[in-house]
């Protein structure tokens, strides 16, 4: 291929770099210095080409696949005019069949298409025997190439290296698949493109596409094996250009394709496929050329950091209920899932031709063959359906094409799914079939992985069509640190989980959630609610209200009884209620358990509710739930469910104490009076708020401590924390104005976070507080010696009379500096019956939890305990506090406390 076809994209090459008027300035060029000055032509020539690519790109920022066109065909001039000045004037080609050079380019640049910052991919070819003069050449030309500070993958091979390098790698054989000439001896190039195709690719066509299929799905498993991760990898994640790429190299080493296009008339996509992914290709080499030119380098990955500002460069706008930068990333997921159906159908006609009669080329072959298939159709162990027009004919078809796909354990043929994709807005006429909504709730419902039916639901488009609330977020990102994925594949994904834990197989991680889903009393409730808690995201408003409100009008037509869609509504409405309740809330004040079981009424909401927060949870990504979540949910459900039981807070909270206390006295190996003393000196809430191991800590820490420290000396533990996965820090010192501020100073100054912190203050005067502390990345401290100083940071900070200054504000890194929370703080009086309770939502930063301590400290208030909840950027810190007397706050003193909270939490936002 002497030119890829790409470059007849480019209008008026010429304005862009013309050769002929740069190879007249070379030839012009003094013999002395030519190196150099060769390469300051060619440098300024290289300067002007790519102002008029940027120049051009700045007009038309969609039109990313030109603009790759366009580097390359630039880089392409620039290795001919450096080659042509090397080898007719620095070192002048001698006659000989032996001084041939031939430059290939590989990669991207064997296809014609380059971001700004790739690499220049080049292959010299030689002869079999090749001269000194060729070394001279191949050197020469690429110090001048460095010298233009282009990156340069090279290397240097003959004919017969190349094809012994082509048959013992795939990557090589690829490389070699999209070869170009680009300048040099056109015979070599010849050759070599002969041996390749007879020596290597003739009879090992289904070898290749295996090897190619292989590496796709380990590329896939390293770049976190979902098309909706919401920082995706423009090139190498899943539905991103490099699966593109992987159908076109399949086409054109087992068809001999030698353009895309060529595809549609091997019959491998559809006139109309095709143009979806030309439209994919050319959205993302589009986001790809802008992501290169923002970040001044090759990136790939599409951080927070720079998304919106290709969302600006794009011209995308705001739009109620959802920014600029959620509609770029939401048309970006679209993209990516087009590319996930093309691979579907592209493979599924590859399996056509390429297999062998009534067995699959790539996948085994189903054995077992259904009794009912109602009409449809067995292709090869796939569910397919009799005629193209089949599902048009009745579209109920439509749902009950997934529906069988469930409840028999059938994978769908692509024709079929072909079919379901175009036909798909027929179903619009069936929403209200009773039928066809029975059905969906079987896909809903499968005992066998729901999820995997829905998202072939989804991609054939008839998910989103048959609940359109669904299809309004499907795609539709969270611009937040927190959120993994996109809402519909967070929702596929609680479903996935929800079915996991009903078959039993998350009992070791979820026992609770397994034990209670045996007890509920209608599961179809709880997987209707799965699937609505997000609906409404992105309207704007509040999602629980707003989908709650949904619920209402979609669960008759599903066929939920009156019952079921109240419990729905509610579930939808309060889905975030126990999760807020646990991780912002003391649950050892009785308060906190009344309230959320004021809302909870019933032992049947809240087994529902336990279980819709923990798949919730767990769907939102890799590492977000964690032990502490779970021993805080339990600990609140404990109670929760005690009180519901029991119907008497005081009988239940009592029992829980006493129990408590009688744990450790049998745990502990001391006198029966050294037991009441320790009980003794320490308050209820102490009993109810801190796990058993860690009350076994303390007490041994409080003896210590007071048999070789002293009463007027701190004693500062820093352990790990099997119950949390966390460590635990332990102060027990003389209760003081300010403790808990210079302690989150400390932990602060060295570098460690606060999970969590309960404070309290026993009756003979001293502070045992319990924290949670992780280092930057959110881990616990492994090594001992870092530990140890930790527990030394805040022993020194509790020695000192000084007061330790506020923590600096430091810059947030630049990938998260894209983020902004408007902070705010919320004063209750409500909240708690001894307390006065403070939350304050803020963005998360070093140092945050030490400010607000320091105001809380400085206003004269006296802390009882501080919840640390994070989510992605947003912390939200909730505070249990007293005046000095130990009375709640005035009206007027938690006004003042609240300007003075938002002051510190602004600060460096």
């Amino acid at each position: 291929m002497l030119e890829p076809p790409r470059f007849a994209l480019i209008a008026n090459r010429r304005e862009i770099i013309d050769r002929r008027t740069a190879m007249a300035e070379l030839q012009a060029l003094p013999s002395e210095d030519l190196q150099t000055q060769a390469t300051a032509v060619l440098n300024q020539a290289l300067e002007r080409g790519r102002a008029e690519i940027a120049r051009r790109f700045a007009i038309e920022p969609g039109r990313g696949r030109v603009i790759a066109a366009s580097y390359c065909f630039l880089a392409d001039q620039i290795v001919r005019l450096a080659y042509d000045v090397v080898t007719m004037r620095i070192h002048p080609r001698p006659e000989g069949a032996e001084c041939r050079v031939s430059i290939i380019g590989l990669g991207g640049t064997g296809r014609g298409e380059m971001a700004p910052f790739s690499d220049l991919d080049l292959m010299f070819l030689v002869p079999e025997h090749g001269s000194e003069w060729c070394g001279k050449v191949i050197e020469t030309l690429l110090y001048m190439l460095w010298d233009l500070k282009l990156k340069v993958g090279q290397s240097v091979r003959t004919p017969s290296q190349v094809v012994e390098a082509a048959r013992d790698d795939v990557t090589n054989r690829t490389a070699m698949l999209e070869a170009r000439w680009i300048w040099g001896d056109r015979d070599l190039s010849k050759e070599a493109e002969r041996r390749f195709k007879s020596e290597v690719v003739a009879g090992s066509a289904r070898d290749y596409v295996a090897a190619k299929l292989a590496e796709r799905d380990a590329r896939h498993k390293r770049m976190g094996d979902s098309r909706y991760v919401v920082e995706p990898n423009v090139k190498d994640g899943k539905g991103g250009l490099r699966d593109l790429h992987t159908l076109y190299w399949i086409g054109q080493y087992v068809f001999g394709v030698e353009r895309p296009a060529e595809l549609v008339d091997k019959g491998l996509f559809s006139a109309a496929e095709f143009r979806r992914f030309e439209r994919a290709e050319r959205f993302f080499w589009s986001v790809r050329c802008h992501l290169h030119l923002i970040a001044g380098r090759a990136e790939e990955r599409l951080g927070f950091d720079v998304q919106r500002q290709i969302a600006e460069a794009m011209r995308y706008a705001d739009r109620p209920g959802k920014s600029a930068v959620e509609r770029f990333m939401q048309f970006y997921f679209l993209n990516a899932k087009a590319v996930g159906d093309l691979t579907g159908l592209f493979l599924a006609q590859l399996d056509e031709q390429m297999g062998e009669k009534g067995r699959r080329f790539a996948l085994p072959t189903l054995r077992r063959r259904p009794k009912h298939l109602h009409g449809f159709t067995l292709e090869r162990g796939r569910l397919s359906v009799p005629s193209d027009h089949w599902l048009a004919d009745d579209p109920v078809r439509l749902v009950e094409l997934f529906a069988l796909a469930a409840t028999e354990g059938l994978e769908i043929h692509p024709t079929a799914m072909r079919y379901a994709s175009r036909d798909a807005r027929l179903v619009d006429h069936v929403r209200d079939d009773p039928k066809a909504n029975a059905q969906f709730l079987d896909v809903l419902t499968a005992r066998a992985k729901p999820d995997t039916v829905l998202r072939w639901m989804n991609e054939a488009g008839v998910f989103g069509r048959f609940v359109p609330d669904f299809g309004r977020v499907v795609a539709q990102m969270q611009f937040d640190m927190y959120h993994h994925y996109t809402v519909d594949e967070h929702s596929i994904r609680a479903i996935g989980l929800l079915s996991q834990i009903e078959r039993g197989e998350l009992a070791d991680d979820h026992p609770l959630s397994t034990a209670l889903f045996k007890q509920i009393a209608s599961r179809r409730v709880l997987y209707v609610a799965v699937l609505l808690h997000d609906i409404a995201k992105g309207r704007g408003g509040d999602h629980s209200l707003l989908g709650a409100d949904v619920a209402m009008a979609l669960c008759p037509r599903f066929g939920l009884d009156d019952a079921e869609t109240e419990t729905v509504a509610w579930l939808v409405r309060y889905h975030l209620l126990l999760s807020n309740t646990a991780f912002r809330r003391d649950v050892s004040d009785p308060k906190t358990v009344e309230d959320f079981v004021r809302a909870v009424q019933s032992p049947e909401r809240l087994r529902l509710l336990l279980i819709l927060t923990v798949v919730d949870i767990r769907a939102v990504g890799p590492g977000t739930w964690n032990d502490w979540k779970r021993q805080l949910l339990r600990t609140l459900f404990d109670a929760a469910e005690e009180r519901l039981r029991l119907g008497h807070k005081q009988r239940g909270r009592q029992e829980q104490v006493e129990g408590r206390q009688r744990q450790l006295a049998e745990a502990l190996p001391w006198k029966a009076s050294a037991i009441r003393a320790h009980i003794r000196r320490l308050p209820d809430s102490y009993w109810l708020a801190e796990p058993p191991e860690w009350q076994h800590a303390n007490a041994l820490q409080v003896a210590a401590a007071e048999a070789h420290i002293g009463d007027a000396e701190p004693s500062v533990v820093a352990a790990p924390d099997s119950v949390s996965g966390m460590t635990r820090i332990s102060v027990f010192a003389p209760d003081r104005p300010g403790l808990f501020y210079r302690i989150a100073a400390a932990l602060s100054g060295a570098g460690a976070s606060i999970v969590d912190a309960r404070i309290h203050t026993t009756r003979d005067g001293m502070a045992l507080d319990n924290l949670l502390v992780t280092d930057a990345r959110g881990k616990a401290y492994e090594d001992s010696r870092l530990r140890k100083r930790i527990a030394n940071a805040i022993d020194k900070a509790l020695r000192t009379d000084m007061e330790p200054p506020p923590p600096p504000i430091g810059d947030l890194p630049s990938r998260e500096q894209a983020f902004r929370v408007a902070p705010r703080a919320l004063v209750s009086e409500k909240a708690s019956s001894r307390t006065t309770v403070v939350e304050v939502n803020a963005r998360d930063r070093p140092g945050l939890l030490a400010r607000l301590a320091l105001v809380i400290h400085s206003a004269g208030h006296q802390l009882h305990s501080a919840h640390i909840a994070t989510y992605g950027e947003r912390a939200v810190d909730v505070f249990y506090l007293t005046r000095s007397d130990g009375k709640k706050l005035t009206d007027v003193e938690g006004e003042m406390l609240r300007s003075e909270l938002l002051v510190a939490a602004t600060a460096g936002s």
